[in-house]
């Protein structure tokens, strides 16, 4: 039984918690600079980009899609503008408008490409291929510890460790000019700090940990991820280290269940089959968000500053 956890359910359970983590971790200040969509605005906006980039290079490498995602927000920001000067409409629906349009010339793109044979289509672009992410050179616990063996890891798992290790370290490093940007911009000026940079780079590092889980989570719980951990997390405490505490908590805590429930939930009630492991996780986040609007000590406004 623990040769088979290991070799079926062990890299995917980890790859959903470190791409959980990996976007929970930006997701907090943005939730508290009122500006949670851009972590759904980036899920959009970075498809057409990564098609296009293997189309280009045909190859799935880290570059090419980091490379091609930069381009599609690029020309994201450049039709916004037009459109917001040539229309004379609200910059929101500027971006709504460009966002919807952008994720569906994506999709578009990747139905007129052959690209299913490289995992990149449009099932996995929403779903990920989570389930298909099988450790198939281990034979147990002891694998861990077998180079040989480590070898043969499912290459998103290190991919997404290396960066939800990256964001973990760059929230720690730029965490003082990060909290007074978010918290009083004004004041943080004065001191001297580039806050439109910092508002900038939390962006940029947000792009770079959803083109990360892209490939192996998909869309559904990149969106999902941004913004249900730490709009749990908000509810639960007054103190922004704690928050983000809690976020990865509840981000871990969603990738584990939901997993567990999308692959056995199903037979407990008596179905056949299992279901998305992906769409499961984001529903799991999306419920714990529910029960602590219900029990959490802190029911309040989720844009509310925090202390």
């Amino acid at each position: 039984m623990g040769a088979e956890f290991v070799q079926l359910s062990l890299t995917p359970i980890l790859i959903g918690v470190l791409a959980a983590i990996a976007c929970a971790l930006p997701g907090n200040f943005l939730i508290l600079r009122r500006q949670a969509l851009i972590g759904d605005a980036i899920s959009h906006v970075v498809l057409p980009g990564i098609v296009v980039a293997f189309l280009v290079t045909g190859s799935l490498a880290s570059l090419p899609m980091l490379l091609g995602a930069a381009g599609a927000a690029l020309v994201a920001v450049l039709l916004i503008e037009t459109i917001r000067r040539l229309g004379r409409i609200e910059p929101g629906a500027a971006m709504g408008v460009v966002f919807t349009a952008m994720f569906a010339g994506g999709v578009l793109l990747l139905e007129q490409s052959d690209t299913s044979g490289v995992h990149l289509d449009v099932e996995h672009a929403l779903m990920g291929n989570l389930e298909s992410l099988i450790w198939f050179d281990a034979t147990g616990w002891g694998s861990l510890l077998d180079p040989a063996a480590l070898a043969g890891l499912p290459p998103e798992l290190p991919r997404i460790a290396l960066v939800a290790a990256a964001m973990t370290l760059l929230m720690l490093v730029f965490w003082r000019p990060l909290k007074l940007s978010t918290f009083d911009e004004g004041f943080a000026a004065t001191l001297g700090l580039p806050v439109r940079l910092i508002g900038l780079a939390l962006v940029a590092a947000s792009a770079v940990a959803a083109v990360a889980a892209f490939d192996a989570v998909g869309s559904i719980i990149v969106i999902a991820m941004f913004i249900c951990p730490p709009a749990t997390a908000r509810l639960m405490t007054e103190r922004l280290e704690r928050q983000v505490a809690w976020s990865t908590v509840f981000a871990a805590l969603s990738a584990v269940l939901g997993y567990v429930l999308a692959g056995y939930g199903p037979q407990w009630f008596g179905a056949a089959n299992a279901v998305s492991a992906a769409g499961m996780i984001a529903t799991m986040s999306g419920v714990i968000l529910a029960i602590a609007c219900l029990v959490a000590p802190h029911r309040r406004r989720i844009g509310q500053p925090a202390a």
